[in-house]
């Protein structure tokens, strides 16, 4: 029988084409969206919100009152947030977390009790290369992922004896849409950091629409899928994403600030 896949944020991006891929490759794929759009996709669109745990749960019954079982879960909904920390309004910051923390942990408990009972399963949660460091403009950002990866950390260790596995996936920059439903804070006119806030949104721009291609993500966790034993974490990005997260761990903490500060040109 097929393995059944929950892949949340499936309607575009990572997740999509990650939903594609694996149905292509014969798993069953339900993926979630806000407002689900079934359009042309091979695989199931169903609604939820990780900002509603009452959508969370209502999914994941859905899912389990067609098929049984839920082996995989890919968290990959996320939402991404840019602006100056001081100018970035607090109630921004809170959906921010709302969204690319706590609702990922809701999900993770919702399926958690299904694949304790089927004594198997595999949750892979999506994260991001900017997690693993302070980036500026995008410190709300990094901040939610970094706290995703801990907790990955954590609950893997929590649910292995009941032959669960947690691990996660941490993307650079790729080419999809994201920057269009991110949350910017406005350049605002009298701003303090108007110049370089604005000079960085460009460059954040630039790097999403010159990334790889979201396919290399798609093929990375089908071999997580496949492997018999997945490692805690993965990384996907360019030689220089990856390369920054080695030299942070051996380079004195105030050289990187300074490499970070003039790759960002502040």
């Amino acid at each position: 029988m097929s393995k059944v896949v929950l892949i949340t944020g499936a309607s575009s991006g990572i997740g999509k084409i990650t939903a594609q891929y694996l149905t292509i490759k014969g798993f069953k794929v339900y993926g979630t969206s806000r407002k689900p759009k079934q359009n042309d996709l091979d695989f199931e669109l169903i609604t939820l919100d990780l900002n509603d745990v009452v959508s969370i749960k209502n999914a994941v019954q859905f899912i389990l009152e067609k098929e049984g079982c839920i082996d995989i879960l890919i968290n990959n909904a996320g939402t991404g947030i840019t602006g100056p920390i001081e100018e970035t309004p607090t109630k921004e910051i809170h959906k921010a977390f709302e969204t690319n923390f706590f609702g990922v942990i809701e999900v993770m408990k919702t399926v958690l009790p299904q694949m304790r009972k089927q004594k198997s399963g595999l949750i892979i949660n999506v994260t991001s290369i900017a997690g693993y460091m302070g980036l500026p403009f995008r410190g709300i950002y990094s901040a939610t992922k970094s706290a995703l990866e801990r907790v990955t950390e954590s609950i893997r260790m929590e649910v292995k004896k009941f032959g669960i596995e947690v691990t996660n996936i941490a993307p650079g920059d790729f080419a999809t849409n994201i920057a269009a439903g991110r949350y910017h804070t406005p350049v605002f006119e009298k701003s303090a950091y108007k110049k370089v806030y604005q000079r960085n949104l460009d460059l954040m721009d630039e790097h999403v629409d010159s990334g790889g291609d979201p396919i290399q993500i798609a093929k990375k966790i089908h071999k997580i899928i496949e492997s018999q034993n997945p490692k805690i974490h993965y990384k996907a990005g360019s030689i220089v994403e990856k390369s920054s997260i080695i030299l942070k761990q051996i380079l004195p903490n105030k050289i990187y600030e300074y490499l970070i500060m003039k790759y960002y040109k502040m």
